[in-house]
């Protein structure tokens, strides 16, 4: 059989992902040249960018190459001969050593490709070198823990760990800490085990629960909520203090809301920061933490969730010099991710981009990023004024709450600049409309917004225990499969649940509504069509909607038929 002449400058373990449609052959070619301009392994940055499963590429690698894959979790980190190789040749070359048998020594790399370490290792320590498979994100887990000391990255803490996480707080010379007293160390350490054992779980947000009875905390996983602890009543006031303290709040205040920031230094390389928030409940503080990682703003558009045409379309708009590009959902259905995946994309050294959003999330070098402070004035029309001064190429508002603020973000995007915008809508015809109920004039809006998206977050299905289900034909016409696509036999899956997974769910991913604004919709929208009239013309031009997108991944396997009529219920 002839080689496709395409998949000649792709690596073995790329070709292989490839031609076991694991990814295709756009994604591994552009995550092959990122790896290659970043020097990094080529496995590593294909786990960062979320395009495949640790697990899958290590199978994938296992069958390519012919070696086994050694589960790395059932490996003791204290009894590995660490000292046999210096850390920096184990960050640099992401190999951890095994185990060592006379003068030849194993070592756990999860690219099978990587000679390179294995000759450098080779040379410093004076051993013959072996490779053994493991998965990418188990040896990133075990390197922070061997290399750095640290307890993150899905290893456990221990209790002398726990005490010496640092609270960074830039502004603690000019703070008043008489009210350390709530410091004591079975809280600190408890709040520090709590923190870590969320960010190595996945969590986007803590909740911690006072009632007149009983005391809970509860985690926010794959956008469930689930509990995971009952602390004694007796601490709870002693747990929200030491909460507010890391905070920096008032802990004499608990008659109002208050809100906060934790900066949580877990080694030297890795911070972590918290919004937090109080509220007065009717038994205490309920005070609840949101998460804020960063690396969301690293998530490449290929991962996020969007069929071909989709990420075209999304793509093809970004790359315009000027225009609107709106993004709506309900609060949590990732529009942030979303937006700054776009952003990331066009964040270049000859590019201004100023955003102002409330508050900023994901922080990124090289945006101008600004928190709405309404208290002082700087509200979005205020920001987006100033921005206008600041020779902007790209702005990204957070919200379109009202129409000063749409007014200002269309002139924006009629004179030269490209203009990001959330909007609460349930759908994307829907923001059209909304744009004009705030009083926008249509002919703005129609000459200004490229393209609007509609999203939604819905968990991803293990791939390790999932199952398939039978559903009657009715069943499947009923929920909006078509005829055909019903005769030609659909595959519906079903969550089962085993120790890689959360009842049966690993993970999350976007279902989208996108849609181009073209002529024929301009027109309508000129001539005041409602909603309805919008996402008519929008299916005769071949747009999917929110429906349709999730019943394609529940027909790929990607999620289950529950789950989607969990996110797109009416």
């Amino acid at each position: 059989m002839a080689t496709n002449q395409s998949e000649v400058n792709l690596s073995g373990l790329a070709r292989r992902l490839v031609r076991d449609e694991l990814i295709s052959e756009e994604v591994a070619r552009k995550i092959q040249e990122e790896a290659a301009r970043r020097r990094e392994p080529f496995v590593q940055c294909l786990v960062e960018k979320k395009a495949l499963d640790s697990r899958s590429i290590a199978l994938a690698a296992s069958q390519e190459f012919g070696v086994p894959v050694l589960n790395l979790s059932a490996m003791d980190l204290q009894s590995l001969p660490l000292s046999l190789v210096d850390e920096r040749l184990m960050s640099k070359h992401r190999a951890l050593p095994l185990f060592r048998r006379g003068n030849r020594l194993f070592l756990a790399i999860s690219d099978p490709t990587n000679d390179q370490a294995l000759d450098e290792i080779r040379f410093n320590t004076g051993l013959a070198t072996d490779s053994v498979l493991v998965e990418e994100d188990k040896l990133a887990a075990a390197l922070i823990k061997a290399v750095e000391g640290s307890g993150t990255g899905g290893v456990d803490v221990s209790d002398a760990d726990l005490e010496n996480i640092d609270v960074q707080d830039p502004d603690s010379e000019n703070r008043d800490d008489t009210d350390s007293n709530v410091d004591d160390a079975p809280i600190v350490r408890y709040v520090n085990k709590m923190l870590v054992d969320a960010i190595s779980s996945g969590t986007s947000d803590i909740h911690f629960e006072p009632y007149e009875k009983s005391f809970r905390v509860r985690f926010r996983q794959d956008g469930m909520l689930r509990e995971v602890a009952h602390p004694p009543l007796n601490i709870a006031g002693r747990l929200i203090s030491r909460l507010k303290v890391m905070s920096r709040m008032n802990i004499a205040e608990r008659r109002v809301p208050q809100d906060g920031r934790i900066k949580l230094k877990l080694s030297r390389s890795r911070d972590i920061d918290f919004r937090v928030n109080t509220l007065p409940t009717l038994y205490g503080e309920k005070v609840v933490l949101r998460i804020l990682d960063s690396s969301a703003a690293n998530v490449g558009i290929e991962s996020l969730g969007m069929d071909e045409k989709q990420r075209k379309d999304f793509l093809s708009s970004i790359d315009k010099p000027y225009g609107m590009i709106l993004v709506t959902g309900p609060t949590g259905s990732g529009k942030t991710v979303t937006l700054y995946s776009a952003l990331n994309i066009l964040n270049q050294p000859d590019i201004n981009i100023s955003t102002v959003e409330d508050p900023v999330e994901i922080q990124v070098p090289g945006i101008n990023q600004v928190n709405l402070n309404p208290k002082s004035g700087l509200t979005f029309a205020a920001a987006l004024r100033a921005f206008l001064r600041q020779d902007p190429d790209i702005v990204m508002v957070g919200e379109i709450r009202d129409l000063e603020t749409a007014e200002i973000a269309v002139k924006a995007a009629q004179t030269g600049h490209l203009v990001l915008s959330t909007l609460h809508t349930n759908d994307a015809p829907q923001s059209l409309t909304r744009l004009a109920n705030m009083g926008v004039p249509p002919f703005n809006i129609a000459s200004s917004v490229l393209l609007i998206m509609a999203q939604r977050l819905a968990r991803k299905l293990c791939s390790i225990c999932r199952q398939a289900e039978h559903i009657p034909a009715e069943a499947l016409l009923a929920e909006g499969f078509t005829q055909e696509e019903v005769d030609e036999g659909v595959t519906i899956y079903r969550p089962v649940g085993c120790d890689q997974c959360t009842n049966g769910y690993k993970g999350r991913v976007g279902i989208f509504q996108i849609i181009k604004v073209s002529e024929e919709m301009g027109r309508l929208i000129m001539e005041g069509g409602n909603s309805i009239q919008l996402a008519k013309q929008a299916k005769l031009e071949g747009y999917a909607d929110l429906r349709l997108s999730g019943l394609r991944k529940v027909k790929a396997g990607v999620t289950s038929l529950e789950e989607l009529n969990r996110v797109t219920k009416d």
